[in-house]
């Protein structure tokens, strides 16, 4: 009897300790896997975009004053021109006294008026740098008319911004620029090596209202045209040709 007993104890107490035994813990199982992702050169066409707000997924439309047909489109990737404004300097009294004669504001289909600007984009993916010029094809000219050549007239943007919705990007550098009329090309933006990718606009200038024969006219006090006094005028329109050039070596400043 006493050593059923004992038996017994023994199973009770075995039982306790293997019900508070704790129970061992599953080996973590751990995989890698991989994510890819790979950029190619883009060949599309980029919009304009508002100098002011450089963002190209809200593009905009702007409005050539040279042409109502206008504006002709940029050129395709990866490297392009997407935009230059051109340059309407007004209508102006004939004087005998040298003159200083703004460029009337850029203005976009939306009702807005924005500061004249050109526009470049490199999709390229390379880093490699680029350099935009511009240079004018001869004097501002009316063959009609006797006095053909506004000789001395003198073209200057100053004031650039270059400006990009790119973030960790070095801008490119936007130089003031005295327009060559015999045709030599000036710097407008140059990026050096590793600088310059993306979407970029050159702005000059603010945009100012004045107050010009009785009408409010939108002007931008950052592209001049310079006319002597001494140049001869006849009351016709003048012109002339800006030719931009974009290539994929940079300039050294």
């Amino acid at each position: 009897m006493k050593t059923t007993k004992f038996i017994a104890l023994s199973t009770i107490v075995l039982t306790t300790l293997v019900n508070v035994a704790p129970a061992l813990a599953a080996e973590d199982k751990t995989y890698t896997s991989n994510g890819i992702v790979e950029f190619i050169p883009s060949t599309d066409p980029t919009l304009p975009v508002d100098p002011t707000d450089p963002d190209p997924t809200n593009p905009v439309v702007p409005i050539d004053p040279t042409d109502p047909e206008g504006p002709e489109p940029g050129t395709n990737g990866p490297l392009s021109i997407d935009y230059a404004s051109s340059l309407d300097f007004g209508k102006n009294k004939i004087t005998n006294k040298d003159e200083v004669y703004y460029a009337n504001a850029q203005e976009l289909t939306n009702g807005k008026f924005v500061p004249n600007y050109v526009q470049v984009s490199d999709n390229r993916g390379t880093n490699t740098g680029w350099a935009l010029t511009v240079k004018q094809e001869g004097q501002f000219e009316n063959k009609t008319t006797q006095h053909k050549v506004l000789t001395g007239s003198v073209i200057k943007l100053s004031n650039g911004v270059a400006a990009s919705n790119q973030i960790d990007v070095t801008a490119p550098l936007s130089p003031s620029i005295e327009l060559d009329a015999s045709g030599a090309a000036s710097n407008v933006m140059t990026a050096a090596n590793e600088t310059g990718s993306g979407t970029w606009v050159d702005r000059f200038g603010t945009v100012t209202a004045e107050e010009v024969e009785g009408e409010t006219v939108q002007k931008n006090k950052a592209i001049s045209l310079e006319v002597p006094g001494s140049t001869p005028k006849d009351a016709v329109k003048y012109s002339t040709q800006l030719t931009w050039t974009l290539t994929d070596t940079p300039i050294n400043e």
